[in-house]
């Protein structure tokens, strides 16, 4: 067994499904069907059970997993400290996000960064996407995770994923019995949503925009959580990133897709003003995007092509 098997085999069970799990980790879906082929006729063994809509893993499966998840760790940490010891890097690093991102996990990456490079001084900062990318124009920053697409031409950055939006009705509101929503249905609502200068506030406004749906936007917030409360509480619909229903806080709500086209889709970019140079922290830090995780769940090994 090899590290790009465990690669392989953590990104399917993570995914239960080969097109996704092959995107992750940048290998053609027949390949990844192929090494995990090989791997279980290694072992001997089934590890994972194909139907034509999902693939789930076997109790053979289940029992590698946290071992091939523990190889991969031990493997990127045995990278770090080899990094750490060949090269000292120093200076500051001032980086900027959003609050749960969903498609990257900042706080990992700020860690094993700080752990490659203790000498460098770090400083974070989370608000929203437009705040930040206004602070990068100022040189109050270096990096920064937005969640928007808005006002991203000048600036040198790098998309990392998106994920469609979902619709968070509040318990016992006749939108929660609907298998999916249209966009009328959302006209003269009250809306819990976030403050202006977070990037899903002005993705909604332009989406209920462009299909003539009015709403009201009852509460602004600046917290996911609270945000949650509050739908919770039947004060607002939300409309939010399909992660932001995954949350512990969401577990009463229902999150239902929008009805027919035209769904915006959830944008998430680094942005770099300083990253371009070899030897600056930013670019060390944008090093480690290759193999950071998405939230709870294992590196996304994103293939990261300037724009």
């Amino acid at each position: 067994m090899d590290l790009r098997q465990m690669e392989y085999l953590v990104a399917l069970a993570d995914e239960r499904h080969f097109t996704r799990a092959a995107e992750l980790t940048g290998i053609s879906q027949s390949g990844l069907s192929a090494a995990i082929r090989g791997l279980e006729e290694e072992l001997g063994t089934g590890l994972f059970v194909r139907t034509t809509r999902r693939v789930e893993p076997t109790e053979a499966g289940f029992a590698l997993l946290p071992y091939a998840r523990s190889m991969l760790k031990e493997a990127a940490d045995a990278r770090d400290a080899v990094v750490k010891a060949s090269r000292a890097v120093s200076g500051s690093l001032r980086i900027g996000s959003e609050q749960c991102l969903g498609l990257v996990d900042v706080a990992a990456l700020l860690d094993r960064f700080h752990r490659r490079h203790p000498q460098v001084e770090t400083h974070f900062t989370q608000c929203g996407s437009h705040d930040l990318l206004g602070m990068l124009r100022s040189s109050e920053l270096d990096v920064a995770f937005v969640a928007t697409d808005r006002h991203l031409s000048a600036l040198p950055h790098t998309e990392i994923g998106r994920e469609p939006l979902v619709v968070l009705p509040p318990p016992d509101h006749p939108l929660g019995t609907r298998a999916s929503i249209p966009w009328e249905a959302l006209d003269e609502e009250d809306f819990i949503d976030f403050g202006p200068a977070w990037g899903i506030r002005t993705l909604n406004e332009a989406a209920f925009a462009s299909h003539g749906v009015h709403r009201r936007v009852r509460c602004s917030v600046n917290d996911v959580h609270t945000l949650l409360d509050l739908v919770n509480r039947g004060l607002g619909i939300a409309v939010v990133p399909k992660h932001v229903a995954a949350k512990p806080q969401a577990a009463g709500l229902r999150a239902l897709p929008l009805a027919d086209g035209g769904v915006p889709e959830w944008t998430v970019s680094v942005v770099s003003t300083t990253g371009g140079h070899a030897e600056a922290p930013a670019a060390h830090l944008l090093e480690l995007l290759k193999d950071t995780p998405v939230c709870g769940s294992e590196p996304a090994r994103l293939a990261l092509d300037r724009a």
